[in-house]
Parts: structure tokens; C-alpha cells; sequence
């Protein structure tokens, strides 16, 4: 978050500074600690519910006899269900209002996950990843689109690097809790430690669901934490951004119809290939390299995350401070294509592989947050609901096709090796995508 704080020294921009000056500083500082801590909070523990699975795997698999394939299939079919709920859920999130829609989506995932204690055949797996999917659809592409209506374009870079440090975050803490959990707890009660650690990582989703309802605003309208002043210089900054002045998409097929929406799925699948290749097999990955005992490997498996809240938070203040977009996602691709590419070639020696995996998830998790200023450079309002949520759920089908290819690849050779030469490929392809993205278009 110290990010931001050091944001606020430099001017307003050209459009709000006679109207706010220091005042909208403060306003804007004011806004970020009452919205971005708890949303930050709340997308750790939908991390956490969402890829804990790669955890549980460690001794899920063994237990119930799945093969590579059969994890990698149920870890990605997730992504089947969050595609063809996401779209509908942006549109409602956005007509209802977020503070009961995102209360709803926490809730019900929440009591999904919980339910995967109970799983014991492949079916079930399958059934319940899909469920999971459908009930988180709309969470993150929500939360980006509810970020539109408080922070103009050319300060959104930063905000979101701080909200997606989410994600490492929920590595860092997420990775030794599972580990401690499945370790300390197994056999108690009758439970296997991967079943404990679904019913106690569920919890917390039910809890800041219904917190939700109570703290979470709508917009800058229902905030009653701000004045009538502060209302306004925020009103008038969102007013004054150059996708407000232009002329948007009015209907949702207009919006399929853009090039430009499915130029940014491109390069959106192309991250989040990586990214979820990171995610669900960093356990995997560190136990490979000869690293034994669940807590050790949650432990070891921190330190790559710890990396990447630095980079990530790095280059989004300096996305914002230059208002430059493209080699800000290009630098940190290609560097997490380097990462996984000598990873993958140090597969047996456990300091290397850890260094360049840091490098990996200091570049992948890096490119998420900084994406999202490209296409909401362009879109607004009800055209952002659309676009955002036709891009993330596009670009997420990733997430069902990494795990299984890595699974699937990992089951052919025996090694995580070739896998892992495709998630640098992809980032590579992610780059020369954002490379020949007209720069006009995005560095507002």
C-alpha cells in the first residue's frame, strides 16, 4: 500500500487540479483505506478458496487415487463455470449495486468450498469445482469494474496493483496455513488435514460476506463516510476522463463486435496462462525439486509471492507516474518467460528453481493488475461491465486449460518441464500482443 502513499505527493491531473488541489489528494487517500484494504482482504480469501486445491493435492491425490490428469481437469473446469456465469454477473453486479452482489458471491463460495471436505470420487471433484465456479463468477471483473467508479484511468494502475497483491498475499500466508493445517490436523476427528483445511479456509468467506453488507457502498453517491465537497471533486474527476467524453458501446452486441474486446482476451489469456500455471502447481513445482513435509513446501512456496507484491506494486506506481502502459506489461512478461523457461532447466536443484520462480511470479502476477489499465482506458460504464467481464471470463478459460495441460503433460513425460516451457511461450505471445497495441489507445 506504500505505493500509493507516495502517488499522492505528485500533482492531480491536468483535468481535476483547479478543482481540487490538495483536497482531492486527501479525498482520494480517505477513499482508498476505507474500499481497497477490505477488498484486498476479501479477494485473499477468494485466492485462497479458489487455488487452495493445488494445496490439498499434496495429499488429496494419494488419498483418493486421482491422477495428474484427473487434478488438472477438476482444477480447471472451475474456470467452465466461472465463463458462463461471468458476464450475466457483471451485468447484475452493476444493476443491483456491488455491496449485496459481491455479499452473495462470498457467501455461496464459501459453503462450496467448505463442501470439499466431503469429495471422494472424481465425479464429485468435477461437479463441485464447476459449482465453485459459477458461484465466484463475477468476483474479480466486479471488483474492477466497482474500482471505475471511484478512481479515474490514469491512477487506476496502482490502485489495482495493490488490490491484486491480494494474490501473493494469499500465497505467502495461504500457502504455510494450508500446510500447517493438512499437517498438524490430519487424522483428527476422523478428517484427513487436506479435508481440514477446506472446512477451516471456508469459514472466512462466509464471515467477510456478511460483513460486506454492512461496510461495502455502492458508489460515491451512497458513501455517507464522504462530504458533499469530496463527492463532487470525485464525481468530476471520473466525469472528466477521456473515455466519458467519447462516444461507447451502447448494447452488448456492440460490445462483441469491438476488436478491440476480443485483441485484449488475447492478451489476457496469454497472462493468465501463466498465472494460473503458477498458482496451482507451485506446490507441485517446490516438492519436485526434492523439498519434503506439507508445512516446509507451503513455506518455501511463500517466497516467490513475497517477490512478486514487490514488483507488482513497483512497476504500478510507475505505470501511473508515466502514464506509459505497454512496456510495463512487456518488461515483467518476458521476464516471468525467463523465469519459468530456466525454472523448468533446474528442475533438481531447489535454491535455483526457487530464485527463478520468484522471477516467474514476480513477472506473471505482475502483468494482471497492469492489464486492466488497457481495456478500462476505454471503456466506461455500462460498456465497462460488459467489456471487463467478456475479457476476464475469455481470458480465465486459461485457467481451465493451464492446469490440465501441465497435469496432462506431467502425466506423459513424468516431469513438470514441458509444461512449464509452454506457460513461457504464452507470456512471450502476451507480449508482442501488448507490443503491437496501439499506444494512443491505452496510456491515458
Amino acid at each position: 500500500m506504500s505505493s500509493y502513499q507516495a502517488s499522492t505527493a505528485r500533482p492531480a491531473s491536468q483535468a481535476a487540479a483547479p478543482a481540487g488541489g490538495a483536497k482531492l489528494e486527501r479525498t482520494y487517500k480517505k477513499v482508498f483505506w476505507r474500499i481497497v484494504p477490505f477488498l484486498m482482504l476479501c479477494y485473499v480469501v477468494a485466492y485462497l478458496d479458489r487455488v487452495n486445491v493445488g494445496f490439498a493435492k499434496l495429499q488429496m491425490s494419494q488419498d483418493l487415487a486421482f491422477s495428474e490428469t484427473v487434478f488438472g481437469l477438476g482444477a480447471g473446469i472451475f474456470f467452465i463455470g466461472y465463463f458462463l456465469f461471468e458476464l450475466p454477473s457483471n451485468i447484475l453486479m452493476h444493476k443491483l449495486g456491488a455491496r449485496i452482489w459481491i455479499a452473495r458471491i462470498m457467501i455461496t463460495w464459501g459453503i462450496l468450498s467448505g463442501l470439499f471436505a466431503f469429495v471422494q470420487t472424481p465425479t464429485q471433484f468435477y461437479v463441485l469445482r464447476f459449482l465453485l465456479g459459477l458461484a465466484e463468477a463475477g468476483f474479480y471483473p466486479g471488483v474492477i469494474l466497482y474500482l471505475t467508479y471511484w478512481f479515474p484511468s490514469h491512477r487506476r494502475a496502482k490502485i489495482i496493483a495493490v488490490f491484486m497483491s491480494a494474490i501473493p498475499v494469499s500465497g505467502i500466508f495461504g500457502n504455510p496455513l494450508s500446510g500447517w493445517i493438512m499437517q498438524s490436523f490430519h487424522q483428527n476427528g476422523g478428517f484427513d488435514g487436506w479435508q481440514w483445511m477446506f472446512m477451516i479456509e471456508a469459514v472466512p468467506a462466509v464471515l467477510i460476506g456478511i460483513a460486506t453488507i454492512l461496510y461495502l457502498d455502492n458508489g460515491i453517491k451512497s458513501a455517507k463516510w464522504l462530504d458533499a465537497e469530496e463527492k463532487r471533486l470525485l464525481a468530476d474527476e471520473i466525469a472528466a476522463q477521456p473515455q466519458e467524453r467519447e462516444q461507447q458501446p451502447h448494447s452488448l452486441s456492440a460490445v462483441f463486435k469491438d476488436p478491440r474486446t476480443w485483441w485484449m482476451s488475447l492478451i489476457y489469456f496469454s497472462f493468465v496462462t501463466g498465472q494460473y500455471g503458477l498458482t496451482f502447481w507451485m506446490p507441485t513445482l517446490v516438492k519436485s525439486t526434492g523439498v519434503s513435509g506439507a508445512l516446509n513446501i507451503g513455506l518455501l512456496s511463500a517466497i516467490p509471492f513475497a517477490c512478486a507484491i514487490v514488483a507488482m506494486n513497483l512497476f504500478g506506481y510507475s505505470a501511473d507516474k508515466r502514464r506509459e502502459r505497454r512496456w510495463h506489461l512487456i518488461v515483467p512478461a518476458l521476464l516471468g518467460a525467463v523465469g519459468f523457461a530456466v525454472a523448468a532447466s533446474a528442475s533438481h536443484n531447489t535454491v535455483v528453481s526457487l530464485v527463478f520462480l520468484s522471477l516467474a511470479a514476480a513477472g506473471v502476477l505482475t502483468c494482471a493488475p497492469l492489464f486492466w489499465s488497457l481495456p478500462t482506458a476505454f471503456l466506461s460504464g455500462a460498456a465497462a461491465a460488459a467489456g471487463i467481464a467478456i475479457i476476464n471470463s475469455i481470458g480465465n478459460l486459461a485457467g481451465f486449460a493451464s492446469p490440465y495441460m501441465i497435469g496432462y503433460l506431467k502425466d506423459l513425460t513424468q516431469s513438470t518441464q514441458a509444461g512449464m516451457y509452454v506457460l513461457s511461450a504464452m507470456l512471450v505471445i502476451g507480449a508482442i500482443a501488448v507490443w503491437l497495441t496501439p499506444a494512443r489507445l491505452v496510456n491515458r
